[in-house]
């Protein structure tokens, strides 16, 4: 019998690690399997992976308590130690590209290109102008090679990284497709921070990371109205059209009570919870065992490095 196509997501969270299992079918994505274990106080903070292996033995129990049999995986990488970028350059074939982009990236890359791993896609392969659009991805080397080896060291096989900012996008893009148009905010609520993407006609535009995680109760109301000056803020980036069109809010603070109706109020914006599983369906024994409402919020970014293909026939 012909192998299934699989590929699993794996979101190390400062609180919680996720992990979303993907069968890549004709017409859409179907998840066949999810899970979930906290992490250790203070082993994750920030997006900076503090005690390593820690981390691992939970991702390694992670995957036997839930009988996870691929052990391929994909993971991401997020905050100040990547960049992603649409840029415009010169028309030219993907072989020619791939040999001018270390040049071209140097020009927008803040780290030290000799620390750098750099990956790209072309937007526009057959357009017909003299420049092409090109979205570009940077991450620092020494992180890179340090999630490999945590992962490595959990008995997982990784076989890509992705910028965590994309994987997002892609999440949303294959749950709410009719929204990868104008102005979008992807606003990721985390345990101690919070990451708010701009996308416009769904490329990324801008991510800024904010100094706020999860709010307590007692805390909401402050929480919220900085989470609001930064997608504010991030607005502003756009030079030109009506604004921020609408924002969705994921991650495990999202479903803090009542902060997508004080965002909205706040910002104006229409604001509502993603959910990992607005279209994608879910696999009747996942389905049956969990509670979907609760975790489709804080499994997006799993679900978007999940839905990434197999990079050898899964």
């Amino acid at each position: 019998m012909r192998r299934r196509k699989v590929t699993v997501g794996v979101d190390i969270g400062s609180d919680l690690n996720k992990a979303a299992v993907i069968e890549h079918r004709e017409h859409r994505p179907r998840l066949t399997a999810l899970a979930t274990a906290p992490n250790e106080p203070a082993a994750v903070r920030g997006g900076t992976i503090r005690e390593p292996e820690r981390v691992a033995d939970t991702l390694s129990s992670m995957f036997r308590r839930e009988r996870l049999k691929p052990r391929d995986v994909v993971i991401g990488i997020g905050g100040r130690d990547v960049l992603s970028k649409v840029i415009e350059i010169d028309r030219m074939d993907e072989a020619e590209a791939r040999a001018v982009m270390p040049w071209e990236a140097e020009q927008h890359v803040p780290f030290d290109m000799k620390n750098v791993e750099l990956d790209f896609a072309i937007i526009d392969p057959h357009g017909g102008g003299s420049t092409m659009t090109v979205l570009l991805a940077a991450a620092k080397r020494d992180v890179v090679e340090a999630r490999v080896a945590l992962l490595r060291r959990a008995d997982l096989n990784p076989t890509a990284v992705d910028v965590e900012a994309l994987a997002l996008r892609n999440a949303f893009e294959a749950n709410y497709p009719s929204a990868m148009k104008d102005v979008t905010v992807l606003v990721d609520v985390g345990g101690h921070s919070t990451a708010i993407h701009l996308l416009r006609n769904g490329l990324p535009l801008l991510t800024r990371e904010l100094a706020i995680g999860t709010p307590a109760a007692d805390e909401l109301d402050e929480c919220a109205l900085r989470i609001a000056r930064g997608i504010d803020r991030a607005g502003a980036f756009v030079e030109t059209g009506p604004g921020i069109a609408r924002a969705y809010l994921c991650g495990g603070g999202a479903t803090a009570s009542g902060l997508v109706e004080i965002l909205a109020e706040t910002t104006g914006v229409e604001t509502r919870l993603a959910s990992a599983f607005e279209r994608i369906e879910v696999a009747p024994d996942v389905a049956d065992r969990t509670d979907l409402g609760s975790v489709a919020p804080l499994l997006m970014l799993s679900v978007g490095l999940a839905l990434r293909p197999p990079v050898r026939g899964g």
